[in-house]
This record gives C-alpha cells, sequence and structure tokens, in this order.
C-alpha cells in the first residue's frame, strides 16, 4: 500500500483561538471542541485537519518545542474570486486577526493575501484573476 495524506495537523497554544479562527475560514468544527486536547475536522474532499495542544504533543514529545525563525506549516486558501481574497482578508483583520501581507495581484495570476492565525502561522487567501 502506498501512504496517503490523510491529515494536516497543527499545534497551538490555545485551542478555543485556533478553533474560532479556522471556523472563520469556513471549516466544518464540531461544537464544544474548545476544551479538548485534540481536535480533528473532516474537509469536504475527505482530508482531515487536527488540531493538538502544546501540553497533549509534549505527553508524548517532552521535546517539543515551537519552531522559531519561520512558518513550521503552510496552508493556502481558495477563494471564489480576487474579491473575495479581499473581502475574506479584511473580515479577519476586523476581527483582530494580524496580516502578514495585504491583498495584491501576484505575478504567477493570483489575487493573494496572508494572514497570520493565533500560533503565527502563515494562512495564505487567493483566487485566479482570470477565470
Amino acid at each position: 500500500m502506498t501512504p496517503k495524506l490523510d491529515m494536516i495537523g497543527l499545534v497551538v497554544e490555545d485551542m478555543a483561538a485556533s478553533l474560532t479562527f479556522y471556523r472563520r475560514l469556513g471549516l466544518d468544527i464540531p461544537a464544544g471542541s474548545e476544551n479538548e486536547p485534540h481536535v480533528e475536522a473532516t474537509l469536504p474532499n475527505g482530508l482531515r485537519f487536527g488540531w493538538d495542544t502544546v501540553a497533549t504533543v509534549r505527553s508524548f514529545m517532552p521535546e517539543w518545542t515551537k519552531p522559531q525563525g519561520g512558518n513550521a506549516v503552510g496552508m493556502a486558501f481558495l477563494c471564489d474570486s480576487p474579491a473575495e481574497v479581499d473581502k475574506v482578508h479584511a473580515d479577519l483583520i476586523a476581527a483582530g486577526y494580524r496580516s502578514h501581507k495585504d491583498p495584491w495581484d501576484a505575478f504567477w495570476g493570483q489575487r493573494y493575501a496572508c494572514v497570520l492565525d493565533p500560533d503565527d502561522n502563515t494562512v495564505d487567501l487567493f483566487a485566479p484573476l482570470t477565470p
């Protein structure tokens, strides 16, 4: 059997804050998960997205430390249009999240923006400039 990618996981400082952020991006996360040490959501394509608290990870890997000097993971969310990239970015900033890079028309043909989740992971928003 060939291994297949089944889950992308994040280590989070504050489970509730992280789940709130990703719910704003449309992930269907089980209600009442905010106080759990491990949470999973299955995406429409069957891929699972998971969150573990720092304490959970340190329970089996006590030497774990948060990566320094850059991102540990990169994620990109496809939006329906360039206008939606701008709207989602603006909505997240208005909700108190930080912009890493304001929306711009990238030379590779996409409207692109980058925001930071509560654990400083860069989350990209993008859409093709032309349909």
